[in-house]
């Protein structure tokens, strides 16, 4: 048996049954492995970026590793944007990188790079394979580190040698590691502050913590106190929707957060990190919460906010409330499109279960509160600022649910250009996606900072920021993709499209000229 069998056998062994690809000569033995050693899903990225993105959004719905396959230092730093979003999404991701053969690294050849160094930048562990014996070994830890709680990076370099000699042994799966344990005085000292401070408090939420079973548990808490909740604004998965809280995000722009955090005299942080800015903006903090502001950390990133929330339900004695109900269902909206109108619009006709992957920046920022009454779905956003992960997200997330769930990408134009890659995979592989192309033909977000940072913008930097010289035509962009589409220029229009494409079971693009 060769390395790269015992590569494919071991990580099948260990619960890993998909690979996100985009492989090159180093891997041609991997590549041939999959064929040896069945039961691997095998799917194609034109672009490391798509592969990696893709990867993350697989995790976020599977809640377990894939791995992906890239080509030499080169492509692992395609796929680096993707891979940093995915360590702030908390998603656990197994990335084979192919390597030059070890005696050949000597030589400096043209792809080779300091993978190492790279791996590091967006990987909790890396190793590098020095023998094929020790190839499954190694395999089996790098799956074992990305299972850590809540999903880690963990990157395997693979030198060509490695992988095509004979003598490899498909290393055994190790057992899950627990999350590091809730201590009791957190708890205690969180049940300390609700009950002594109530109104003045804020539950503040991240990770699993802003999950349906967390949520429930949380509602219980809030109810029994008066205590107010909110998620972070970095999360890569809220469930939200009619039997869910009405969660809000902490806001993105930092006078409205400021604002929003600066009534609370104490911040109970579960899972969640204290708030800060996206940026640092002249004359502005750092911190968004008030200065004389306490905050008591209940749960860290790396440990179950489940056993935390159990834990000070129980001291509160905070009864089993039933969720407080929305409203109705809002009707869909005509005439001109509007945020507030697309996200009621959604709202009225999103499939129940649906996943929305969320890259609309700037347009979606007011979605929630229009989307409270819509039926059950998952909202994944954007997690580490790195534009260019809506459509790959989107294309790992329906893999991920199975093709069982119609997923909705609502897609800023100018990040989408990053990834428009997703596409070609999503015609490939038959995927319910949706996407959404939000066309302004410009980066819209960027103006805005332009004033947040204090700068005064003249013509050459306006058209740094413009999208309409030449037009991109979305529609046409899909067909060379392989996916149909259709432009839509009211919200009468958009609705039409949303419900002849969640009829079907393959991918639709809807360009919706705002």
């Amino acid at each position: 048996m060769n390395g790269a069998k015992s590569l494919v056998k071991t990580l099948l062994a260990a619960g890993v049954d998909t690979c996100f690809a985009n492989p090159g000569t180093s891997e041609m033995h991997f590549v041939a492995a999959l064929d040896q050693v069945p039961g691997m899903k095998c799917v194609l990225g034109l672009q490391e970026n798509v592969v990696t993105g893709m990867a993350d959004g697989y995790y976020r719905l599977a809640r377990k590793p894939a791995c992906t396959l890239l080509h030499c230092g080169p492509g692992l730093a395609n796929g680096m944007a993707n891979l940093h979003n995915a360590r702030r999404a908390r998603s656990g991701i197994v990335n084979i990188v192919g390597d030059q053969a070890i005696y050949h690294r000597p030589f400096d050849a043209p792809l080779t790079a300091d993978t190492v160094g790279m791996a590091q930048t967006v990987s909790a562990w890396v190793r590098t394979s020095a023998r094929t014996s020790e190839l499954g070994r190694d395999a089996a830890e790098a799956v074992r580190a990305a299972n850590t709680f809540p999903g880690q990076i963990a990157t395997l370099i693979l030198p060509a040698d490695v992988s095509w000699s004979e003598g490899g042994e498909p290393g055994a799966p190790f057992g899950a590691t627990p999350p590091p344990a809730i201590d009791g005085t957190t708890i205690d000292t969180a049940a300390r502050i609700l009950r002594d401070h109530q109104g003045d408090v804020l539950i503040l939420l991240a990770g699993p913590a802003v999950l349906a079973d967390s949520q429930r548990l949380v509602w219980r808490i809030a109810s029994a106190t008066g205590a107010m909740v909110m998620a972070d604004h970095v999360n890569g998965h809220l469930a939200r929707g009619r039997g869910r809280m009405q969660i809000e995000r902490v806001p993105y722009v930092m006078e409205v957060a400021l604002k929003a955090l600066s009534r609370y005299k104490h911040i109970i942080l579960v899972n969640a990190r204290p708030p800060v800015g996206f940026f640092g903006y002249p004359g502005m903090p750092s911190v968004q919460h008030a200065p004389d502001a306490q905050l008591h950390v209940l749960s860290r990133p790396d440990q179950d906010p489940l056993e935390a929330l159990q834990g000070l339900a129980d001291a509160l004695n905070a009864p089993d409330v039933p969720m407080t109900d929305p409203g109705p269902r809002p009707e869909a909206v005509s005439g001109a499109p509007t945020p507030e109108g697309l996200a009621q619009t959604l709202a009225a006709l999103m499939p129940e279960h649906a996943i929305v992957s969320d890259e609309s920046v700037s347009y979606g920022r007011g979605f929630y509160k229009f989307t409270h009454a819509a039926p059950p779905h998952d909202w994944l956003h954007l997690a580490g600022g790195a534009i260019g992960d809506g459509m790959p997200v989107a294309t790992g997330a329906a893999l991920g649910a199975r093709k069982e769930r119609r997923v909705i990408n609502l897609q800023a134009d100018g990040s989408a250009m990053y990834s428009l890659q997703s596409l070609w995979t999503q015609a490939r592989e038959r995927l319910p996606v949706t996407t959404i192309i939000l066309n302004n033909s410009k980066y819209n977000i960027l103006i805005g900072e332009y004033k947040n940072v204090g700068a005064v913008p003249g013509e050459t930097a306006m058209s740094m920021l413009d999208l309409g010289n030449p037009s991109l035509n979305w529609v046409q962009l899909a067909n060379g993709m392989g996916v149909e589409g259709a432009r839509a220029t009211t919200l009468d229009g958009v609705a039409d499209l949303m419900r002849s494409s969640f009829a079907r079971s393959t991918p639709f693009l809807i360009e919706l000229l705002i």
